[in-house]
């Protein structure tokens, strides 16, 4: 059910984004049937932006809202997060993984058997595999056998700040 609910408001979402410059990064249903959240993290459209500021996603409130209204996705009353993809920001498309090569990423498989879970160094993806470097070995994996692939920053030791490689 939540799938459905998370993939019908991503088709929505991301068919009106570009005509008010977002990039709909990731739609997530999380919370109890009685008490459901729907966390929608969004940047810019443009890829060479700055990061989006809070202002510009309490901008972009309105007009989510209005999509949501007409697709009504979920029975109920239901609270709607909207915010950026902070610095762990999940990757799900193909040109994400293209995006981000370079930097350092936690990414879980649905495999059934063996190791399933690796943090390494994003290559980048080709023809539907993405490579990992993962303790000095590369990891080749297929796109579809991804569960979830999320930016894991590197904290400078000698600052509270996060350091990527962009």
């Amino acid at each position: 059910m939540a799938r459905d609910v998370r993939e019908q408001v991503l088709e929505a979402l991301e068919e009106q984004a570009p005509s008010h410059g977002a990039d709909i990064v990731d739609v997530e249903l999380v919370g109890s049937d009685r008490s459901p959240l729907l966390r929608v993290r969004i940047d810019h459209a443009d890829e060479n932006a700055n990061p989006i500021t809070l202002d510009e996603v309490a901008a972009h409130n309105a007009w989510i809202e209005v999509v949501l209204d007409q697709i009504d996705p979920i029975s109920g009353s239901y609270t709607l997060e909207v915010s950026s993809p902070g610095l762990s920001r999940p990757l799900r498309r193909p040109r994400d993984f293209e995006r981000f090569a370079g930097e350092r990423v936690s990414l879980t498989t649905h495999a059934t058997e063996g190791r399933r879970r690796f943090t390494g160094t994003l290559l980048g993806i080709e023809d539907g595999t993405v490579s990992l470097e993962v303790d000095n070995e590369h990891i080749a994996l297929a796109f579809e056998d991804i569960k979830s692939c999320k930016l894991k920053p590197e904290f400078d030791s000698g600052s509270n700040s996060a350091k990527r490689s962009q």
